[in-house]
């Protein structure tokens, strides 16, 4: 099984039919998780950006239903940021000053590494820039 990390935009992307990236996302997702699902993994962080992005946009309910799904999925490997996870995120993004990675990207590169995960369900440029590859 190839784990994959699951980024906030994707799902914005899926969640908004308005949004520029939703045909996309929406075909592939469809393709990732059939027959045989792809094993997804994400941070709290992510979470968190997830649910405030449909909040914030007028979709509580929607954000509290993926917020939902996400939590109790048998597909997703959730991980908690720690002290420890957040301070190798913060140390990442002090290395690269010449980019303009969030600390929330950079927590989720070094999840990446430490786990050998080399894709990420994403529409940010910034991943491929980190060395990762991307789909769609």
């Amino acid at each position: 099984m190839n784990d994959r990390f699951l980024d906030s935009g994707y799902v914005a992307a899926i969640e908004l039919e308005n949004d520029q990236c939703h045909l996309a996302a929406t075909a592939h997702w469809r393709g990732a998780m059939s027959p045989s699902p792809t094993r997804l993994v994400t941070t709290s962080f992510v979470f968190d950006e997830i649910v405030t992005f449909l909040s914030a946009r007028g979709r509580r309910q929607r954000a509290v239903e993926v917020g939902d799904w996400l939590l109790s999925s048998k597909y997703l490997h959730f991980i908690d940021v720690d002290r420890n996870l957040f301070d190798d995120g913060w140390s990442f993004f002090r290395l690269h000053d010449d980019k303009r990675f969030s600390l929330t990207d950079c927590i989720s590169f070094v999840v990446m590494k430490r786990l050998g995960i080399t894709t990420a369900l994403t529409f940010d440029h910034h991943f491929r820039q980190a060395g990762f590859q991307v789909e769609p």
